[in-house]
Order: C-alpha cells, then structure tokens, then sequence
C-alpha cells in the first residue's frame, strides 16, 4: 500500500476491549485525571487503540511517541549548543514534552524506560508545565497532554511509586470467544486488503465516538459528586488500604467523567465502583514478588464493610460494581455486530 494511501485502523473497529478504550475516553475527557498505563500481551489492540485515537477527537489532536531509547534532554528540553558556541548565546531547545502540549503523549513499553524519564513525564502530567533549570537556564513551558503508558507485564513491572502515578490502569488479554476472535480476523484482513473501504464502514461509528466525547468534555464541569458518593469513594480507597490521596482524586475525577459520558450531572453509586476498577488495582499494597489479587469479590469485601459502618445504604446498593454504567455502554454500538 503506498504511504500516500495510508489510513489508521479506526478506534471504533477495534473488537473487544471495553476497559482499555472506556479508560482511553475517560483520560481524554479529563486529562487531569493523570493519564493511563494499559498492561497486557502483544498483540491486544493496545498502540492500535491508542494511535486510532485523534480521528475521535478535536482536529489537530496528534500522538506524540517517544522512543525508548530518548534521554533527558530529549524529553524535556536542551541548550541549542550551535548558538552557544557561535555567538555565546544561551538558547533554549524545548523538547518532546513541549511538542506533546495539547496532544497525546505515548510511551510504548513504558516499563523499560528509565525510572528517572518516567517520574518526568508523570510530574508533568500531573501539573500540565515542564520546568528546567541547567547550565544557568531556567525554563517553564506548558505540557498539558495526556500520557499513555503500555507495557507488557512478561517484560518487567514498573515500581509501585511510579504505579501509584497513573491515573488508571486496566490489564487486558487475548479474547478466549472464538466467535469475537474470528471477527477480530476478518476485520484486520478486511482493512489490510481495502482500508479505505473499510474506514468508511466506520465512520459513522468514529463520528458518534467524536461527538460523545466532545459533549462529555463540555458536560464535565457539571457534574456533581455528592457526599454521599464522595464518602463511598473515599471509603472505598480506605479499605483497599492504599498509600496517600492520589486514588481518591482520581476516582473522583472519573467517576464524573464516566456520568459525563452517560450523559448525566450527577454521579451514581455505579459510576464509583466502575471508577475504581480502574484507580485501585494497581495501586493496592503489596510485598516484594507477590501478585496481589484485586476483582469483584475485592470490592464487594469494601462495600460490605462500608455497610456496617453506615457509609452504604443496603437499599441504594447497585445489582453490582460496575452496574448500570457498564464499559460497553460508554463506547459507541457496532452496526454491524447488532445484525448478526
């Protein structure tokens, strides 16, 4: 295929995978969130998903990729070492974090970049600037973008302080239905032999992803999170048992990202527990080679207690976490697979 004619597999053609594209939506609607690591198995949608997503958001939005092997001065900036050596001046070159300022940064096997570069995208995720002082040259410039992080567990984990920085975190693997397998196949050879053809079966799905997200985006700052809900979030974080506040903001932030792309102002008690499938997971306590556990029954356990304590009503419990505002229904309906 020549480069001219090359198109981008569509985010909305990808088959399965709910928890990955539904985290994507929520860190793209509020990027303060704190951005999101997406753990699995080659071979899982993962790049697919993430580079699939600009052609679903504002025009201009890009993915900015940085190699593994950058370093420091790439990511965040250098003195311009010809002018320096020309006329004596000291200027300034941002670097990868400053060309990312609006966009989509993504690190693919995020877990084999040096701890130190990590703790500087994720510093500067956090706060949205990149400040630099070196050779006698102070800098500050914005770095508003959302980091994306993927990783394959089998090549090495992240250190739990870094864990601790992502926003959210989903694993996800290989479907084991033959039947979504076997639509997985017929739409990757299907794109590979006419991708132009097989976008445009797609782009009225892209189109209603686009305007979804563009509502929530708009829809975000309305929506309320009450006490009640922010008392089961903060609870929920508390019996977990994890370290600082990090996980209470930003289940928060997703619980009302998750009623933004609902389409609603208000929070539900579903929007919590969907919200801390994706916050507490990696951020739970564990000791050195020990792979901790954490699915429904880990939640269920939380609101149990939660209950006796009288933070949650038995009569207002959902039909189970994640109830009602479920991955699927935040992501646009296939066509095509409602005709078979």
């Amino acid at each position: 295929m020549d480069s001219a004619e090359y198109q981008q597999y569509p985010f909305a053609a990808i088959v399965g995978q709910d928890m990955m594209k539904l985290a994507l939506s929520l860190v793209v609607v509020q990027p303060k969130i704190g951005g999101v690591l997406i753990q699995g198995e080659r071979g899982t949608a993962k790049t697919t998903a993430v580079r699939g997503l600009p052609d679903v958001l504002e025009k201009g939005t890009r993915v900015i990729e940085l190699p593994l092997n950058a370093t420091e001065d790439r990511v965040v900036g250098t003195l311009n070492v010809g002018a320096l050596m020309k006329g004596g001046e000291r200027e300034f070159v941002p670097g990868v974090m400053s060309e990312a300022d609006g966009n989509i940064l993504y690190v693919d096997e995020i877990n084999l970049l040096e701890d130190h570069i990590v703790d500087l995208l994720l510093d500067a995720a956090a706060t949205g600037v990149c400040h630099i002082e070196r050779e006698g040259v102070s800098q500050t410039y914005p770095a508003r973008f959302v980091l994306v992080g993927t990783m394959n567990p089998e090549e090495g984990t992240l250190r739990p302080q870094l864990l601790d920085r992502f926003g959210l975190s989903v694993k996800i693997a290989g479907s084991l239905d033959a039947q979504e397998r076997l639509e997985l196949v017929r739409r990757h050879i299907e794109f590979e032999e006419n991708p132009k053809a097989f976008c445009a079966r797609f782009e009225q799905d892209q189109q209603a992803f686009a305007q979804r997200i563009l509502h929530a985006k708009e829809l975000y700052p309305q929506v309320e999170l009450d006490d009640d809900m922010a008392s089961l979030s903060a609870g929920l974080c508390f019996e977990v048992g994890v370290d600082g506040y990090r996980a209470d903001i930003a289940m928060m932030r997703a619980a009302r990202a998750l009623a933004a792309l609902e389409g609603r102002t208000s929070v539900t008690e579903d929007d919590v527990l969907l919200a801390a499938r994706l916050v507490l997971p990696h951020r739970m306590k564990r000791m050195p080679f020990e792979e901790v556990k954490f699915d429904e029954s880990t939640i269920e356990k939380a609101l149990d207690t939660l209950e006796e304590r009288g933070v949650v009503d038995s009569k207002e419990k959902g039909s189970g976490p994640g109830s009602g505002a479920s991955a699927p229904n935040s992501l646009p309906n296939n066509p095509d697979a409602e005709k078979k």
